[in-house]
């Protein structure tokens, strides 16, 4: 789930950079001084974006994904101790 939200993480950073270097090309003539004087809070910047986008895409991966997980596991629990149902294969391996 982690390796999910940082890959759309990252391609949704990559889209945003792209879209702003489209559309920020008048500030071609200013790069050096640009990047000289700012680039660590341009940096600092999209870090932070960084991180807020895959803490905010890992907390709607888990809330849409591990809904009902503990009933699930309930009913697979209980399936196992009776034996009965699609887990006998599973109960079989706990036996042995």
């Amino acid at each position: 789930m982690i390796t999910n939200a940082l890959f759309a993480a990252t391609v949704l950073c990559l889209a945003l950079a792209l879209l702003l270097l489209q559309e920020c090309q008048f500030l071609i003539p200013y790069r050096t001084l640009l990047i000289h004087r700012y680039a660590g809070t341009i940096a600092l910047f999209a870090a932070t974006l960084f991180l807020n986008l895959f803490a905010a895409i890992y907390v709607v991966t888990r809330k849409l994904f591990l809904t009902d997980t503990g009933r699930k596991l309930a009913h697979l629990e209980k399936q196992l101790r009776t034996g009965t149902g699609l887990s006998e294969e599973l109960s079989k391996r706990l036996s042995e």
